[in-house]
């Protein structure tokens, strides 16, 4: 509270400026789970000319997880927050009518698998298949083998497996999860009655619908499981995580298991070391199943006498306040808190990278000595720098898992042959399905819903107490360093200006590919010596109170210096030697958000590089392999390089939200054709570049040429195609991006 208060105040002055504006107080829960557990309504209603009128729920959400709401038969995905803030002002959402694609699951889950395992096991094999843009919908009989909590975890993966949607239809599950989280039971029974007479409502003998495509999965087959080091979708059975870790540590990280230092407290570190076990994300701090048996494995290791190794900073960040209410019931809570799973806090914590910092002495050997060290997450995402800046390899798991993984205290173990400590084998502390079951019997009650839910929006002290001005606009404080006054509206004008032209443009970095949002933007730990953390130092702000750059973005300021400032971050630009006969070695590629300034070929940050550009008016592009922005509907990966001065992306493949985001903010995103990328045409990012056929004539998906300058006066045309999905689309580029046009909508009315 004390570190976020300028945003509280923020959120404060809204919730009484605006009449429909609501604010679920900070220290509830992660907004996924708060939804799931009490918004969510499945079945709206309002009144229409004096009749009460029903119809299905629906949500447009600022974060890429909102797909959680798909298990309890809501159609909701995540968009920026550019899209959302044009929704807020009456602009509709558009989208290409998706294809979609039917996952027919069937039996159960065998004694020992979690519904993480399953989940990272779904988004392996969905990511394979491609269902980028695309709505997947679970069918089969093994659905009456999920809980709703299991339903939730597997929607809550769709932005993993590169959905828009995971849905599950309404059936009986879903009414027992509206009665068991304390819905009114007036409306559950409308919820019902109403599904069923639209034919919303799923039954065991209902005819299986048509899909684009369907695949299917023996729900029997799966195993436990992990991911990583980098990505959710690369799983590997329990089984095999140790030859797999060694395998990265030879491949990906260049280096040994035997690496061992001593850190200057004493503690032994070394290359495998889990530096962090956390309990965290919405994706499985929802489902109680996992986090009984997280317990269960606590209570079971506490009695042997285990506990967790120095090296190992813990963390449980339940998702909302019943999880501690059913964890105290239990009994569980006290044993996860004897080995060091303390609550620490009700929202994102680990698996958006605030975990906070590691020991000093830790951190300092790890560095020193170029240590491939691990975290553990029950999170939903992995990616390179996201989870801490110290951390090389991170693996996702189920929260039982995270707790064994703790108690190991490295990556390179074996759980199926080797002692965790003493004689104590994990078959030894896993708890049966029968003791979870039992478990959750007695301890997850309707009551704990209705008690925690039932004066939400009253908050707390720390919130109530809060002073904030009246008005219906915000008064910009200059002294801010959290809320800032953006500029995408200076000299504005009410004009339409139209495509502009795109001539003369330089490269500001080459990637390749899997680049995130989280690459582009970090929401992580702000460094010292970065852009961003010079900014603060430079306004009196001291280094502990950085905070993060997802608390800070409200500050564009922060947030452009922010751009491609991901620690883990290649750019190819840095090194020409690393591109051999079209093939990418990356093990030559320097981390760090850095390029090469064009024509000087001086190094230095890409914020600098793009100031430089900018005072010389020099408009710039970025080139990328596949799946560019993959990961967080975060629109701060659009408007940051928007504020870089960066026109054009052109990528093999992009991402539904952030090739959206892009255009939101005026960007041009460009796909390159079938079996072509900037290395098969010998594009180095030192060439002058001109976008031919980008004009007021623009048409959704229609080819653009482009033509690259090299050094040497030789020139590489090659045409792409513009991946302007809609015609509104074709509107937003015009107007410069969706806020833009928006603001002239609502000036001409």
């Amino acid at each position: 509270f004390d570190r976020n208060r300028e945003r509280y105040e923020f959120l404060r002055w809204g919730s009484g400026a605006f009449s429909n504006f609501q604010v679920v107080p900070p220290a509830t829960g992660i907004v996924h789970q708060v939804n799931l557990e009490y918004l969510a309504k499945v079945v709206q209603t309002r009144t229409h000319n004096g009749e009460v009128v029903a119809y299905p729920d629906s949500l447009v959400g600022t974060d890429s997880h909102t797909t959680m709401i798909n298990g309890l038969g809501v159609l909701g995905w995540g968009v920026g927050g550019i899209e959302a803030e044009a929704v807020m002002l009456e602009q509709p959402i558009y989208m290409l009518l998706p294809e979609v694609v039917g996952l027919e699951l069937k039996g159960s889950l065998p004694e020992g698998a979690t519904a993480t395992d399953l989940v990272l096991t779904v988004t392996e094999m969905l990511r394979k298949h491609g269902v980028v843009g695309k709505f997947v919908e679970y069918f089969g009989e093994g659905l009456q083998h999920l809980t709703l909590a299991d339903r939730a975890t597997l929607g809550n993966m769709s932005p993993e497996y590169g959905a828009t949607v995971g849905f599950f239809p309404v059936d009986k599950e879903a009414i027992r999860y509206m009665r068991l989280t304390g819905r009114d039971e007036k409306h559950i029974d409308l919820v019902e009655k109403y599904t069923k007479a639209q034919g919303l409502f799923r039954e065991s003998d209902a005819p299986v619908p048509e899909f684009s495509s369907t695949l299917t999965l023996d729900l029997a087959t799966i195993v436990p499981s992990i991911a990583g080091p980098k990505r959710p979708q690369d799983r590997i059975e329990l089984k095999s995580a140790k030859s797999a870790f060694r395998t990265a540590l030879a491949n990906i990280f260049k280096t040994e298991p035997e690496k061992t230092v001593k850190a200057s407290n004493g503690v032994e570190v070394k290359n495998g070391s889990v530096v962090i076990a956390a309990i965290t994300s919405c994706t499985n701090t929802s489902n109680p199943t996992v986090l009984v048996a997280a317990g269960l494995v606590a209570a079971k290791a506490a009695a042997a006498g285990l506990k967790v190794p120095a090296v190992v900073k813990t963390s449980l960040a339940p998702g909302s306040r019943v999880v501690t209410k059913y964890l105290e019931a239990a009994g569980l809570q006290k044993s996860l808190d004897s080995i060091g799973f303390n609550t620490v806090g009700y929202g994102c914590t680990t698996c958006i990278g605030n975990s906070g910092p590691l020991a000093p002495p830790i951190s300092e050997a790890v560095n020193a000595n170029n240590l491939t060290v691990t975290a553990v997450l029950s999170g939903n995402r992995n990616f390179e720098g996201r989870i801490h800046a110290d951390v090389k390899a991170n693996y996702l798991t189920s929260p039982p898992l995270v707790v064994a993984y703790a108690l190991a205290g490295t990556m390179d173990f074996d759980f199926q042959n080797e002692k965790i400590q003493g004689k104590v084998m994990l078959k030894d502390i896993w708890p049966t399905q029968k003791e979870i079951n039992e478990m959750l019997a007695k301890a997850v009650t309707s009551d704990l819903f209705k008690k925690e839910y039932a004066n939400v929006f009253d908050g707390n002290k720390m919130w109530n107490d809060i002073k904030v001005g009246k008005g219906n606009t915000y008064h910009w404080d200059e002294k801010s360093t959290y809320i800032a006054k953006p500029n995408y509206f200076e000299n504005f004008s009410l004009k339409e200006p139209g495509i502009p032209t795109l001539k003369d443009l330089r490269c500001l970095a080459v990637f390749a590919d899997s680049v995130t949002t989280d690459h582009i933007s970090p929401a992580g730990a702000i460094k010292k010596d970065g852009p961003a953390g010079k900014y603060l130092l430079a306004r009196g702000v001291e280094q502990k109170d950085f905070n993060t750059y997802g608390a800070r973005r409200g500050n564009h300021e922060v947030m452009v210096r922010g751009t491609f400032a991901n620690t883990r971050i290649k750019n190819l630009m840095t090194a020409p030697d690393a591109v051999q006969n079209g093939k990418i070695d990356l093990t030559k590629v320097p981390e760090g958000g850095n390029t090469v300034h064009i024509p000087s070929g001086e190094k230095m940050s890409i914020f600098d590089a793009a100031m430089k550009y900018m005072e010389a008016g020099t408009p710039l592009l970025v080139l990328a392999g596949k799946e560019y922005g993959t990961g967080s509907s975060r629109d701060w990966a659009a408007k940051g390089p928007a504020l870089q001065g960066i026109k054009v992306v052109i990528a093999e493949s992009f991402e539904r939200i952030h090739r959206s985001n892009l255009i939101g903010m005026g960007i041009l995103p460009l796909q390159f054709k079938d079996g072509q990328n900037a290395q098969s045409l010998g594009l180095d990012g030192s060439e002058v570049f001109n976008i031919e056929g980008y004009d007021n004539n623009l048409k959704p998906h229609s080819d653009i040429k482009v033509m690259a300058k090299k050094k040497d006066g030789s020139t590489v045309s090659f045409v792409a195609m513009n991946r302007v999905d809609t015609p509104v689309e074709v509107v937003y580029l015009k107007n410069g991006g969706i806020l833009h046009t928006v603001l002239r909508n609502l000036g001409k009315a």
